[in-house]
């Protein structure tokens, strides 16, 4: 915010050193002086006095840069917009005049408002990719991860600066898919999934596929016909897979609404299989794969051996069973390189559980030994599983799981009945309006706050808390912001620099709206949603805190106006971290 001040600084300050013939660089390096109560920058003149000891002259460096940093000091005297200049242990340090900083920092968080925090276009074109849940299926609560991070790290990266695409990859193709075809088609034909929760009908018919199979001799058997009629493009078996795929995205959709998700580009395993098969054989042709087939094996590619390692790294990579059906090694090789053949892209996430973190090693080092180029910018974003209390972990073959739209149920309801208990005079529309965001939001947080490497276990308490580290509490901040300048009923003051002594809450709020745009490209170079959550949490608790001490409608005029303006910036900073979180933003509560 006081880029021009610095760049005139660092003018002054390199005109300084050329008329006492000290070499310098070309430019310099500025660091934020940590936050004590004002706000600064620095410079060392450490790297420039250890030249000098280099070129030969006699100086000892801790000494020569201290003498360099007051010899500017003292040249530079009081720049505008800065309250002091200091030479300390080799460091220059420029403090800002904290009216007129105090003054920047909030004319821009209202002045920008949405784009607040956003990063200029950096050029980058970037893939996430996420979600990826298997068609014919259910999607539970062990989905939820992927779907949240994938979206979240996807937002992150594009207000950062970056373009972005968002793609899905389904899981449409396989065995699987067959028998839930098979069991429909004996069981069910004709029927119809009903008008909502379509993923609750298809993950029910799926159990009972798994059921139905146990109890018959010949069901392996029927399943594996189909599967081969599937295989040579039978119209029928391909008419029938084509219908239930679509109840199954049809599904997913119901989901992907709830939790407002978009995606740019789908992809799907069936494209893949293909492909695949010819990626395979021009393997085998190199002498990167092996085929077993003719012993009734598998092809393979064995890494390790490969690459003449010892120790057991990358092990074997199984692209093809003995049958010539593509497994998900040989679809991830194409997928690869398909998504840089569609998009011109400078990197690809995978936004895939940690279980795959060896078979993502082993699919990007089996891609460099082919010799693709682009191996540098493929990366792997694993994530931890989610576990509700008591570990009850969210996956199951017998159907046995925790639906997510039972989850986002069970939280509406609880959201409701605590919007009851908190606000008795909202309205039964605007009740229900907010008791959907305070579940979303509810769910949502506690998973993007926890480390993606580390297991999330998902609790109502925690995840409902008013008072804590929670959504509700940020949504709730960003309400008091709304309440406090609706009842100020008075047009938005002009921008002005306070004159008045500034309270410490009022100071510490203003410092962590200054820190967001930093947050932002944090995050997006970290792939941590973590660091946006942190912030929304402190920043909500700091205007918490400055709103408990610092009285703004009765205050005296001057105070006032400032406070109503910082007010404004503080809604507009909350309200920008919880739309990057893909957080409904509530206008009450």
């Amino acid at each position: 915010m006081f880029d021009n001040e610095q760049q005139s600084v660092e003018k002054q300050i390199l005109e300084v050193l050329a008329n006492h013939d000290i070499p310098a660089p070309d430019d310099l390096k500025w660091a934020s002086i940590p936050f004590s109560g004002e706000w600064g920058t620095a410079t060392s003149f450490f790297q420039i006095a250890a030249d000098e000891a280099r070129s030969g002259k006699k100086v000892k460096v801790p000494v020569r840069a201290q003498e360099i940093a007051e010899l500017v000091r003292d040249a530079l005297g009081t720049p505008p917009g800065f309250s002091r200049v200091e030479a300390v242990r080799g460091y220059l340090n420029l403090y800002f005049s904290t009216s007129e900083f105090s003054r920047r920092v909030v004319d821009t968080a209202i002045q920008q408002a949405e784009d607040f925090g956003k990063g200029a276009p950096n050029g980058r074109l970037v893939m996430v990719e996420f979600s990826q849940p298997n068609t014919h299926k259910a999607m539970h609560v062990g989905h939820m991860r992927t779907m949240l991070l994938g979206d979240v790290v996807a937002n992150i990266l594009a207000y950062s600066g970056t373009e972005v695409v968002r793609a899905n990859y389904f899981g449409d193709y396989g065995r699987d898919v067959i028998k839930w075809m098979w069991n429909f088609q004996k069981r069910h034909a004709g029927e119809t999934p009903p008008e909502a929760n379509v993923t609750r009908w298809m993950g029910d018919l799926y159990a009972e596929a798994t059921r139905s199979l146990e109890n018959d001799p010949d069901g392996e058997k029927e399943i594996l016909a189909m599967f081969a009629k599937w295989e040579e493009g039978d119209e029928a078996v391909r008419n029938l897979w084509y219908e239930t795929r679509q109840w199954s995205l049809d599904g997913f959709n119901e989901i992907y609404d709830k939790f407002n998700i978009t995606f740019d580009q789908l992809y799907y395993e069936s494209q893949m299989e293909v492909i695949a098969k010819a990626e395979v054989e021009k393997l085998i042709e190199a002498g990167i794969a092996q085929d077993e087939r003719a012993e009734n094996g598998p092809v393979i590619v064995k890494l390790d051996e490969l690459l003449g390692l010892d120790n057991e790294t990358y092990r074997v990579l199984v692209l093809m069973r003995s049958d010539s059906t593509a497994l998900y090694g040989a679809w991830d090789l194409v997928l690869a390189k398909k998504k840089f053949a569609d998009y011109p892209l400078d990197q690809s996430i995978y936004v895939v559980d940690v279980r795959q973190s060896l078979h993502f090693k082993q699919v990007f080092k089996t891609l460099e030994i082919e010799g693709w180029d682009k191996v540098d910018q493929v990366y792997h974003l694993p994530y931890e599983l989610v576990n509700l209390p008591g570990n009850l972990t969210m996956s199951s073959r017998e159907g046995v799981v925790v639906l997510l739209e039972d989850l986002i149920k069970e939280a509406i309801q609880r959201a409701y009945q605590v919007s009851e208990e908190r606000n008795q005079d909202l309205d039964e529309a605007t009740r229900q309006e907010v008791a959907h965001s305070v579940a979303i939001g509810a769910i949502k947080y506690p998973l993007l706050a926890r480390d993606n490497t580390k297991l999330a276990t998902f609790d109502w308490e925690t995840a409902l808390d008013f008072n804590g580290h929670a959504a509700p509490y940020i949504q709730y901040a960003y309400v008091r912001t709304n309440s406090l300048l609706r009842k100020a009923d008075m047009p938005l003051p002009e921008t002005f620099s306070p004159t008045y002594d500034l309270e410490t809450k009022e100071v510490e709020l203003i410092e962590i709206i200054s820190e967001w745009p930093g947050v932002v490209q944090k995050a997006a170079q970290e792939f941590k949603t973590l660091h946006i959550t942190n912030h929304a949490y402190h920043l909500s608790r700091a205007f918490n805190e400055f709103y408990n001490a610092c009285p703004v409608l009765t205050a005296e005029p001057e105070v006032r106006n400032f406070r109503l303006r910082l007010v404004a910036a503080a809604k507009q900073a909350i309200r920008n971290s919880l739309e990057v979180l893909n957080i409904p933003v509530p206008e009450v509560m």
